[in-house]
């Protein structure tokens, strides 16, 4: 037992040298790049595995045509399949994490994560890993329901908490198996003034945080203590806070969920309670997510890359609204203010206004395709105005 724990105990030791150097790094990042400063945009296309080119393909094709004209670069970076991150036995491997970084940002599918019984290696998830490379520490994601009064905005830490050192949990004895959950006070901060500065920028008044502060006291409490004491620095923005497992039940509540707007919460909440708002949505296909760093910045669906569909023979079927809304995220943060809001109308008006076509994930409905051309043919009729 002696030597289980010794040899934990420097395992441990490990980790915190580790996150300790990642604090350093943080501190030492220059402020966010200014995308409309740049001579050209270079955005990376990453298909991703299951449905995820044809999805990530129906964006790019909405994207270059409301882009025309601009000087922007898209490049296909393919690396990104379940396969070739098995053959390499990484989650991103070397050349096209390198190909990645030669962007500015990154239009990215869904991709496969084993897990215990897949016939792939247990790799960590080219998601997670993507978001410690390229420091994409704010995970936001919008979930919009007008006449259900739904209008939020999550604010989501993505580099840190139950899934910063997900995969290297310690087996103490065949007994005992440990994992870890990690906040820093830079980490909390950036996340925490980014969910503030969002609803100072936009006109919103309040900014929730959702932890289980009352359990876990020292990384949950400190995530909330500072944005406590980040709160105070904007009177005319009210600040309240939330426990998980009782918020999960309030964005059910039809009366207290109408007083939601901004909401800031740890990595592992933030992935459960996002799911659940998409779902009031109309379910995570319609749900599009950004991940914001300094440098960089991602774009892309919340939800998994559907094999089943794909040895079903039913891809062509996916619906690539979530990749779509990702869009729009991604146009309002290179400073596309306008063309963003003009995707945004066309989807509010093929998806829950007008619903000329249907997308089901079966043929009882239409093609990505044909639904992605729908919405191009809206935002030229609205551009025609």
């Amino acid at each position: 037992m002696e030597q289980h724990i010794k040899t934990a105990a420097e395992r441990f030791a490990e980790l915190i040298e580790r996150q300790t150097a990642r604090v350093r790094a943080m501190a030492a990042q220059p402020d966010f790049v200014d995308y409309t400063k740049l001579d050209k945009l270079i955005i990376g296309v990453c298909g991703g595995d299951g449905i995820g080119p044809a999805i990530t393909g129906s964006a790019r094709l909405l994207l270059e045509e409301l882009l025309r004209g601009e000087s922007v670069e898209f490049r296909e970076i393919p690396g990104l399949t379940i396969e070739r991150r098995a053959e390499f036995g990484k989650a991103i491997p070397d050349d096209t994490l390198e190909e990645l970084k030669a962007c500015h940002i990154i239009l990215k599918g869904p991709t496969t994560t084993p897990r215990a019984g897949d016939p792939w290696p247990n790799i960590e998830s080219a998601n997670v890993a993507m978001r410690k490379e390229l420091d994409l520490f704010a995970n936001v994601r919008p979930v919009k329901v007008p006449e259900q009064g739904i209008d939020w905005v999550f604010f989501r830490e993505n580099t840190e908490g139950a899934y910063a050192v997900g995969s290297q949990g310690i087996h103490v004895t065949p007994e005992l198996a440990i994992d870890f959950t990690v906040t820093t006070t830079g980490g909390t901060e950036r996340i925490v003034r980014q969910a503030f500065e969002y609803a100072k920028k936009t006109g919103r008044k309040r900014v929730t945080a959702v932890t289980k502060a009352n359990v876990i006291k020292t990384t949950d409490g400190k995530f909330l203590q500072i944005a406590k004491d980040i709160a105070e620095e904007y009177p005319d923005i009210a600040f309240d806070d939330w426990y998980i497992d009782i918020m999960t039940a309030k964005l059910l509540d039809e009366k207290r969920r109408r007083d939601f707007s901004v909401i800031v919460l740890p990595n592992l909440y933030g992935d459960i309670l996002t799911d659940e708002a998409a779902e009031l949505q109309g379910g995570v296909g319609t749900a599009g997510s950004a991940n914001i760093g300094k440098r960089y910045a991602m774009f892309e669906a919340i939800h998994g890359s559907a094999p089943r569909m794909v040895t079903e023979g039913r891809a062509q079927y996916a619906d690539p609204t979530s990749m779509l809304r990702a869009s729009v995220l991604l146009l309002e943060h290179i400073g596309q203010t306008e063309k963003a809001r003009l995707l945004e109308r066309a989807l509010d008006i093929c998806a829950i206004e007008e619903r000329r076509f249907t997308v089901t994930g079966r043929d009882t409905g239409v093609t990505g395709k044909q639904f992605t051309e729908y919405v191009l043919e809206t935002v030229k009729a609205l551009q025609s105005r």
